[in-house]
């Protein structure tokens, strides 16, 4: 019936990685959590998702992350190669004193095992979930947040996190702004694995760097699936067109790799493609008792692979924002959340704003031609396997386990990052 009232401690609205993330994190510290989302069903589109240790460690405090190791595969090595003659440039080994020195190891995951490892563990810890439920708007009355959803009904809870993505409804409380286009556009792809698959495929995250165009390949699901990245500047985008008819794009944006990248574009799933966009980092998550977080606050290009990670960082530090203060014996402290969210939202805000330009930045990088990639493989050639000093910032963590916040608190890049790679 319309008009029907849930009264609740937290509502998370979205059923993404960040809404159970952080619904799981509240639920962990005795909140009363209920989870909305708009789909009929919970699930998670998407092929391989890559899941950086300062993602792995949330995972591992959790209590999860060997469920994501008994689906999800250690790469070795993370590798770059260049795409126009197949010359290594760099690479990073995973394993060893790189696990040792950010506590936690490097994982490739399919997005929709991950995705099921966080439902589950909500299901387990007691979330309401509800699906079909579309958020229209969020106000603040009494100190409480109300939601009201196109079917009429009315949700009320001590806070409400907006989890709704990158085009997230919910943002325009906090920011009149919109997805910012980057022009370029990925076609994913997961095909088994066979023994006709090359050897070096099956242990590594291999990336080809190309111009206005790179692929990134790695093994999933224990090695039984190899994933398929393929990015590249498109004109049809560009020219505002999210979809195309026909794969001459794609064909013409690797004509001059190497053979190995051109027989990998058999891999790809070529009936939709995922224009890439992110939004310029705001310094505000919050309004009244509605606070945001994942890609509702920070969407980012993939090039870090960060955007499933700063979920789980977000998540994380939300935890520890209101443990033992907004949550206690006594029922919940109202007063206490104001606090919580800001100091979440001062923790947060430097640190993705961070990510998501050096994420820019860091995709230039990866398309350059002419001069400007000549310079680029020579700085890339220069940097030897096992030094961590464009990795620090982004994976390390403080002595307690928590993300470690930009040391100038600027959260401007101050380095291109040598870490992680598109989804």
């Amino acid at each position: 019936m319309p008009d029907r009232k849930t009264s609740t401690e937290v509502l998370v609205v979205g059923g993404g990685m960040a809404g159970l993330a952080g619904a799981l994190a509240l639920r962990a510290n005795g909140a009363e959590v209920t989870l909305v989302e708009r789909a009929p069903e919970f699930g998670e589109v998407g092929a391989g998702l890559q899941m950086a240790p300062n993602a792995s460690r949330v995972l591992k405090r959790w209590g999860l992350l060997g469920k994501a190791l008994e689906i999800g595969v250690r790469p070795k090595h993370l590798v770059f190669r260049d795409a126009l003659t197949g010359e290594e440039l760099t690479r990073q080994t995973l394993g060893g004193e790189f696990e040792e020195r950010y506590g936690a190891p490097y994982v490739v995951i399919h997005r929709s095992d991950l995705h099921r490892i966080l439902l589950e563990a909500c299901q387990d810890a007691g979330v309401r979930l509800a699906n079909d439920v579309v958020v229209e708007k969020v106000e603040t009355v009494n100190h409480r947040g109300v939601a009201h959803t196109s079917s009429g009904d009315i949700y009320e809870a001590d806070v409400v996190i907006g989890a709704d993505g990158l085009k997230s409804t919910l943002r325009a409380a906090v920011a009149q702004d919109g997805p910012v286009s980057s022009s370029y556009v990925a076609y994913r792809g997961t095909v088994p694995i066979t023994p006709e698959t090359p050897a070096a495929d099956l242990e590594d995250v291999v990336v080809y760097l190309g111009p206005d165009c790179h692929l990134v390949q790695y093994p999933l699901r224990k090695g039984e699936l190899l994933n398929t990245v393929a990015v590249f500047k498109s004109p049809s985008f560009e020219r505002g067109e999210e979809q195309y008819g026909g794969v001459d794009e794609l064909e013409a944006a690797y004509k001059d790799c190497i053979p190995a990248v051109q027989l990998a574009l058999r891999n790809l799933a070529t009936g939709i493609r995922w224009p890439m966009y992110d939004r310029d980092p705001i310094e505000n998550w919050i309004h009244g008792r509605l606070v945001l977080m994942g890609d509702a606050a920070h969407p980012m290009l993939q090039y870090l692979a960060q955007g499933a990670c700063q979920a789980l960082e977000d998540a994380a530090v939300l935890q520890d924002s209101t443990v033992g203060s907004v949550f206690n014996d006594d029922g919940v402290d109202t007063a206490a959340w104001d606090r919580a969210i800001s100091d979440f939202n001062s923790a947060r805000g430097a640190r993705t704003a961070r990510v998501q330009r050096t994420a820019r930045v860091w995709g230039e990088s990866w398309h350059v031609s002419g001069v400007a990639r000549v310079l680029r493989n020579l700085l890339f050639k220069s940097r030897k396997d096992g030094d961590f000093q464009y990795n620090d910032w982004l994976y390390g963590q403080e002595d307690d386990g928590v993300p470690a916040v930009p040391a100038d608190g600027t959260g401007e890049m101050r380095t291109v990052s040598l870490a992680g790679t598109h989804a």
